[in-house]
């Protein structure tokens, strides 16, 4: 059986356990408490080269590190992503830039929010929220012309991509300002076999 490390608020984890839910692959969830330094340790550094989540270990027990490494390797022969090379590159391309543009200033704004540390971490909330919004305000402008990123359908890139930008409200980002965000993460999350990122967590504002 496929085993994921993971922990429990990490956007780029929950990526993979949407996916895994959506191609119907069971697997065993091994969550790592990043507080106590549970990615750090020589056992998990053996199978996570990075020492950090999410990292998918195969049934012939070889890892697989990197959310957006794993998402493809998962996604490969599926609908989700496309076998003309025209159209895997566009998605490929969804997939860095969720990576270099919008998960840091995203990600690293919402642990801020969420470690309680917003008021004493304004000026460097600020500087990320100003890498965020430009790079929202690009992804909103493609989603006001088109339904979702690639091929006019649901494929691997708004899956990718919607992560983060789910909970970037976590963040401080005043995502009311994105309509057509807003509208494309309704229709993500009605998607089949997509999960919440936490069982009990209310819906996402907005979405």
């Amino acid at each position: 059986m496929l085993r994921l490390y993971d922990s429990r608020l990490s956007g780029n984890s929950w990526k993979v356990r949407i996916l895994l839910s959506q191609l119907g692959r069971p697997y065993e969830r091994i969550t790592l408490d990043l507080a106590k330094g549970e990615t750090r340790t020589e056992a998990f550094g053996a199978i996570g080269r990075f020492q950090r989540v999410p990292v998918l270990v195969l049934e012939d027990g070889r890892p697989i590190a990197e959310s957006g490494a794993i998402l493809l390797h998962l996604a490969e022969g599926t609908p989700l992503l496309p076998a003309d090379p025209y159209l895997r590159a566009q998605l490929m391309g969804w997939l860095f830039f969720e990576q270099a543009d919008l998960q840091k200033p995203l990600a690293i704004a919402r642990v801020l929010h969420l470690h309680g540390q917003a008021q004493a971490r304004r000026e460097d909330i600020a500087r990320l929220q100003a890498e965020g919004y430009p790079a929202l305000e690009k992804l909103e402008r493609w989603l006001a012309r088109h339904g979702w990123l690639v091929d006019d359908r649901y494929t691997l890139a708004d899956l990718a991509v919607s992560a983060y930008v789910s909970v970037a409200h976590q963040g401080g980002y005043e995502m009311a300002r994105f309509g057509a965000i807003r509208d494309w993460l309704a229709r993500v999350h009605g998607q089949p076999g997509w999960v919440k990122l936490l069982p009990d967590e209310a819906a996402t504002p907005g979405a």
